[in-house]
């Protein structure tokens, strides 16, 4: 079984009608980056009613998780 690391998530949500887009950064955990993303899109979608395509990916980097967890 894999072993579950954390990834720090950065972007922006562009829905129409807003004056400015939502920025966001989040960490998540997961087996791989990909994973992560689409933790984001479903999350960041259902919370935010954005589809896909208004989500904007800025950046991910996996974050040092503590040696005593």
């Amino acid at each position: 079984m894999s072993e579950a690391k954390i990834f720090r998530i950065t972007g922006r949500i562009d829905k129409p009608g807003l004056f400015e887009p939502i920025t966001f950064s989040k960490e998540i955990a997961a087996a791989k980056d990909s994973h992560a993303l689409e933790k984001i899109y479903a999350e960041m979608g259902s919370r935010h009613r954005a589809k896909r395509h208004q989500i904007k990916i800025l950046g991910v980097e996996e974050v040092e998780s503590p040696e005593g967890a």
